[in-house]
C-alpha cells in the first residue's frame, strides 16, 4: 500500500440515522448514511461501513484510525433505558437524590414535581463507615454490613451498582474496600463504579448523581462499544477506536467503558467542534449552532471561535442542559461538557 491513500474513519450515530465519513491523507472526502438499528447499533454501523468501502473501493487496510462520536449514552438517558442500579453509600445519606439542591426550574410553582430519582429507594443501601473531610477516620468501615447490602443487591438482580461514601474524594480507602467486598458477593458481569474514579470533588449530591448516571450507563455502553469493536474486526478493520467525549477530546474505548457518563454529549459535542472550525475558515468568530437529529436537537454557542464550555451539567427528565440556563430540571453530571442544550 506504498503511496496509497489512506483514510480517518469518522462513525456518527443518532436515534435515526447512522452517518460514515472517510476523510483521506490526499483530500479525498466520502461519505454514506445508513438507518440506524436500535436493536444493535453497531450492526448499524457495520452495514455503513460495508456500503461506504464498496461504493468508493477503499480496502479495510487502508483505514489507519476510526473515530466515532455517538447519541447512544444520552438517549439511554434520556428514553430512561439505562441498567438496573443499586447505590451503597454511608449510613444516614440514603436519601441526598431526593434531597438534591434548594434550586428549582420554576421558581415560584409551589407545586413544582422534582425528576424520580434514578434509583428507587429501595435500591438505596447504606453501610456502617464514616470520614472525615479531611479523609480521617471517625468510623471504621462495618465490612458486615457492606456484605448484607451486597447481598441485598444480588437479590434484586441489579445490573450496576454505583458506590458513593461521603468524604470518599479526600480518602478512597474505604471505596475501594466495599468494592472488593462486592465484587465477591455479586456476579462478575454486575458493573461497578466507585465515585472517587468518577469525581474526585466535594458536593456530595453531584458526586452521587455523576456517578450514579455513570453506572447505568455502564452495562448499556460496555455492550456497545464492544460490538462495534467486534464489527471492525470482523470487517478486517485493525486500527484504534477512539470515541469522541462531552468535552470535545478522544478517549480509548477502555476508557469509555470505565467512565461512560463522559460520553453524554458525544455526538453533539462533535457537532459543535465541526461548526466552530467551518465558523473559523469562514471568518466567523460568534455562531449559535442547532443539529437536528431523529431524536433530539441541539443547540450551541461558539464566541470569539471556540466552544462555550462548562462542568454543570444536567440531563434526563426530558431535557439535558447546563445549569447556567436552568436549574434543577435533571439529574446532575459534574464533568467537563461542550455547552450543548438538549431537548427531546
Amino acid at each position: 500500500m506504498d503511496g496509497a491513500e489512506q483514510f480517518s474513519l469518522g462513525i456518527d450515530i443518532g436515534g435515526t440515522f447512522t452517518d460514515i465519513v472517510a476523510l483521506g491523507n490526499q483530500g479525498s472526502v466520502l461519505s454514506t448514511k445508513v438507518s440506524s438499528t436500535p436493536d444493535d447499533y453497531g450492526r448499524g454501523i457495520s452495514n455503513g461501513i460495508k456500503a461506504l468501502l464498496l461504493e468508493s473501493d477503499i480496502p479495510p487496510t487502508a483505514i489507519a484510525k476510526v473515530v466515532h462520536a455517538t447519541t447512544v449514552a444520552t438517549n439511554t438517558v434520556l428514553e430512561n433505558k439505562g441498567a438496573k442500579t443499586g447505590l451503597i453509600t454511608t449510613e444516614g445519606f440514603r436519601d441526598i437524590l431526593e434531597l438534591r439542591r434548594i434550586r428549582i426550574p420554576e421558581m415560584y410553582n409551589l407545586d413544582y414535581q422534582k425528576p424520580v430519582p434514578l434509583v428507587p429507594r429501595k435500591l438505596r443501601l447504606e453501610v456502617k463507615e464514616r470520614l472525615g473531610p479531611k479523609g480521617e477516620i471517625r468510623i471504621p468501615l462495618d465490612e458486615a454490613s457492606v456484605r448484607a447490602v451486597a447481598a441485598r443487591l444480588g437479590s434484586e438482580r441489579v445490573e450496576a451498582i454505583a458506590i458513593v461514601l461521603i468524604h470518599g474524594y479526600a480518602n478512597p480507602e474505604h471505596e475501594r474496600r466495599v468494592e472488593a467486598i462486592v465484587q465477591e458477593c455479586v456476579p462478575t458481569n454486575v458493573y461497578i463504579c466507585c465515585s472517587h474514579k468518577i469525581l474526585p470533588e466535594i458536593r456530595e449530591y453531584e458526586r452521587t448523581s455523576t456517578t450514579i448516571v455513570n453506572a447505568l450507563l455502564g452495562p448499556v455502553m460496555s455492550t456497545y462499544l464492544s460490538s462495534v469493536g467486534e464489527r471492525l474486526t470482523a470487517l478486517n478493520i485493525d486500527c484504534p477506536l477512539q470515541i469522541m467525549q462531552s468535552n470535545g477530546g478522544l478517549m480509548s474505548v477502555r476508557s469509555a467503558i470505565e467512565a461512560p457518563a463522559r460520553l453524554l454529549e458525544s455526538g453533539p459535542a462533535a457537532g459543535v467542534i465541526a461548526a466552530a472550525q467551518t465558523a473559523q475558515q469562514s471568518g466567523v468568530e460568534n455562531v449559535i449552532t442547532l443539529d437536528m437529529g431523529g431524536t433530539t436537537a441541539k443547540t450551541a454557542l461558539i464566541e470569539g471561535g471556540l466552544p462555550a464550555k462548562t462542568t454543570e451539567y444536567e440531563v434526563g427528565a426530558g431535557i439535558n442542559l447546563s445549569s447556567r440556563l436552568l436549574q434543577g430540571a435533571g439529574y446532575a453530571v459534574k464533568l467537563p461538557f461542550i455547552d450543548v442544550s438538549e431537548i427531546g
